[in-house]
């Protein structure tokens, strides 16, 4: 069976974000932020974006943040204190950027001044991450469907990593709850 990486998110479920976010307060300063967590290849890509749009929301993706293949744990201390806690003070946020190619830092990207930022990616709503997010999505699909769509996304590098990055989303994830958390579950696929 080969499934496909969708080209747009459900409409529903943009507009059940949307309407979350509506009536949410914020938790982080002055910004509500959305964070869009779940596993690997999921679809939060694609429903951020679409969130984003709806929105008039910029997008953090949580990949240019991760530092390399066994970073997913210490991404949440890099998301939240080079963007989270300088939001919630009112100061500009910037983050380092993990340049994939180099397998390093390299420059740094500034978080527009905003109301509202959409953060995706996994990990977006883990730990003290979670505490300054307006709303959490976590984003489900069958680990098959997620499989296919990581390897049609990131192509045979990310093959030799699949398990390596599962290992970590399990254990960042269970040790930490997040599904349970979240205030809305979208399932994809």
């Amino acid at each position: 069976m080969r499934f496909q990486v969708p080209d747009r998110a459900d409409p529903a479920d943009v507009a059940t974000v949307v309407e979350a976010v509506g009536t949410a307060e914020p938790r982080c300063g002055g910004v509500r932020i959305v964070a869009i967590d779940g596993l690997s290849g999921a679809g939060k890509t694609t429903l951020a974006a679409a969130v984003g749009a709806a929105l008039g929301a910029p997008v953090l993706h949580m990949d240019s943040i991760y530092p390399g293949w066994d970073g997913l744990a210490e991404s949440v201390g890099l998301l939240t204190t080079q963007v989270l806690q300088p939001l919630a003070r009112g100061e500009k946020a910037a983050y380092r950027i993990w340049d994939w190619h180099r397998d390093g830092w390299n420059g740094t990207a500034e978080v527009p001044v905003c109301e509202l930022l959409v953060i995706e990616g996994c990990g977006s709503s883990v730990g003290p991450s979670g505490e300054y997010a307006a709303v959490r999505v976590w984003v489900e699909a069958p680990v098959e469907v997620r499989r296919e769509r990581g390897l049609a996304r990131d192509g045979a590098a990310y093959r030799p990593n699949w398990e390596r990055w599962a290992a970590q989303e399990a254990e960042l994830f269970g040790r930490d709850g997040t599904r349970a958390k979240a205030d809305l579950i979208v399932t994809t696929g």
